[in-house]
């Protein structure tokens, strides 16, 4: 629970966290050497001058004690006050107790010091001149009022040094703001442009910053060109694969058209078609991250498009207009085809939507078939993997690969594809969610 709360509170970015490493010892330096020095040095100094004050202050007041009356005392103690630096008035006003502001932290140490010492005193006062320490004493001919100046019983400014220790810190905490954006800025950069890689949205990139980041740099660029080139690979495979084995299929179709018609020849035909279809769509799957680049487009635009290609079959649930978002339309596309597809092979109704928030869009698509049970419905998202006991296979001669290739155009936009069970018709529910 409490480690819980911490990580909660600690800061989320490398920057903040970097941050937080550079201003907390700093803080903790300050805070130190402020109590230490403070209590230690100026306690001690002021204590010291409090002191040597009270000894003469008390020499004064023995002087005025041992004289018969208080002209006299007065007169005794004239020049002498003059020579310690003293301003003495017999009998004289003040305030009896302590006064001092709050922020005087050596005059708690005066006071504490001068009280000690003199035991005839009977109020002190800080706070009406700050320059001054003036004494309130009680003697046999009345009261005594010194007064005493102020640097001569503290330190003098203690908190000049705090100031200065704070500009300081100030200024080398900026210093090093400065140089830890620096440091960091490549790494932001990086983490962008594997991000935007991961979007199918491949930007600029050149390593730069520490040895450790280049080193990070260089890796993903090599990481970025080899799936790049499994990619290409791949769909030249596919696609010489599919070149191949069109020509014997086409001899083959040929063939068969100029063939006697008879129940065995049109099931041939119609496997012959089917092969056909299943070679586009390995094909499609092969091309799926590379069909176009992203672009600015309104994603409610190619719901329509959707829903005009598959036309009354579709019903059309709320579509916010006038939102503009950075996608590869063809592929956007060819994923809602793929899922409203899916949802007409094996349904009746088909219901679609979207909704647009601030960091995704959410395509929606909704049938009233059987749907697929929970524990499966991540195997469905596989590519070649055909559920025959959760779907109506009459009703379809899909390779396995529709679900697949959505799945893998959500992934290219740094979204993701769920499925699920539609409250409203019953059936399954797919989600296409894309980050803006």
């Amino acid at each position: 629970m409490k480690d819980g709360w911490i990580k909660r509170a600690l800061p989320r970015s490398l920057y903040g966290r970097a941050a937080l490493i550079l201003i907390l010892p700093i803080v903790t330096i300050q805070l130190v050497v402020s109590v230490v020095f403070i209590q230690r040095h100026f306690d001690g100094v002021t204590r010291q001058m409090s002191r040597s004050v009270e000894l003469e202050v008390a020499h004064v007041l023995a002087q005025v004690n041992a004289a018969p009356d208080a002209d006299a005392a007065f007169a005794r103690v004239s020049g002498l006050a003059m020579a310690l630096q003293l301003q003495v008035a017999l009998p004289g006003q003040g305030v009896a107790g302590e006064r001092r502001a709050f922020y005087d932290l050596s005059g708690r140490t005066v006071v504490s010091a001068l009280r000690t010492g003199l035991p005839a005193l009977r109020g002190i006062d800080l706070k009406s001149d700050i320059r001054e320490v003036r004494m309130l004493l009680t003697t046999r001919h009345g009261d005594m009022v010194v007064v005493v100046d102020r640097r001569r019983v503290s330190a003098s400014n203690p908190h000049q040094l705090l100031v200065l220790m704070i500009a300081t810190s100030l200024l080398m905490t900026l210093i090093a703001f400065i140089f830890l954006r620096n440091q960091l800025r490549p790494i932001k950069r990086l983490a962008k442009a594997a991000d935007a890689f991961g979007k199918g949205r491949p930007v600029r990139y050149r390593p730069t910053g520490a040895t450790e980041v280049r080193s990070a740099g260089s890796a993903f660029l090599d990481m970025r060109a080899r799936i790049e080139r499994q990619i290409e690979q791949r769909t030249m495979m596919l696609s010489g694969v599919s070149h191949d084995l069109r020509t014997p299929l086409t001899r083959l179709k040929l063939s068969l058209s100029l063939a006697e018609e008879t129940p065995e020849t049109a099931e041939m035909l119609r496997d012959v078609s089917d092969m056909e279809r299943m070679l586009d769509a390995f094909l499609d799957f092969a091309r799926s991250e590379a069909l176009d680049d992203p672009e600015e487009v309104d994603p409610a635009e190619l719901l329509y498009n959707v829903v005009d290609r598959f036309g009354p079959d579709v019903t059309l649930g709320p579509v916010p207009a006038g939102t503009m978002a950075m996608l590869r339309p063809l592929a956007v596309e060819r994923a809602l085809q793929n899922l409203v597809g899916n949802a007409l092979n094996y349904g009746t109704r088909c219901t679609v939507g979207l909704e647009v928030t601030d960091r995704v869009l959410r395509f929606t698509v909704e049938d009233d078939g059987p749907g697929i049970p929970a524990e499966q419905r991540t195997a469905a998202m596989q590519a070649f993997n055909r559920l025959d006991e959760a779907r109506n296979q009459n009703r379809g001669s899909g390779v396995g690969l529709g679900l697949a290739i959505a799945s893998d155009i959500a992934r290219s936009h740094g979204g993701v594809l769920r499925l699920g069970e539609s409250a409203a018709l019953g059936g399954l529910k797919a989600e296409l969610v894309l980050a803006r």
